[in-house]
């Protein structure tokens, strides 16, 4: 089991470092280990978090991993000059990691999922919000 650390991405510039913050680990099976972005804003509500958790299947034949990453946009409220959030953009995953799975096949479609993420090509879509055509 890996150990609860801030994790450090590339911003959208693909240059400037952003860092989720480790603010709790997960206290076993589905409750969520969680992290924040400390460096943005000033009200910790309207900070990007990401929550995973982990736990078996119903069969207990796999592991599965689920993570969300909550992204607010904000605004200042220019009548009262308060910070609020206007709404918050998400993005889910979900990893089944079968327990009768080969280490070395749940290593490469772990790998290669997360680099897909990284894709130029996925990445595009994941902005825009279309599949390729």
């Amino acid at each position: 089991m890996p150990n609860m650390a801030d994790i450090t991405v590339k911003k959208f510039d693909g240059t400037t470092d952003i860092v989720y913050v480790a603010l709790s680990p997960s206290a076993g099976d589905k409750t969520p280990a969680q992290w924040r972005v400390e460096a943005i804003g000033t009200v910790p509500g309207n900070r990007p978090t990401l929550a995973v958790t982990s736990r078996y299947s119903v069969d207990r034949q796999a592991r599965v991993v689920e993570g969300k990453l909550l992204y607010p946009e904000t605004f200042t409220d220019s009548t009262t000059g308060i910070v609020a959030t206007r709404l918050r953009e998400s993005f889910s995953f979900t990893h089944i990691i079968r327990q009768d799975a080969a280490d070395a096949t749940t290593k490469e479609l772990s790998a290669q999922a997360g680099n897909l993420l990284k894709s130029p090509l996925i990445q595009s879509v994941l902005l825009t919000g279309f599949a390729p055509s």
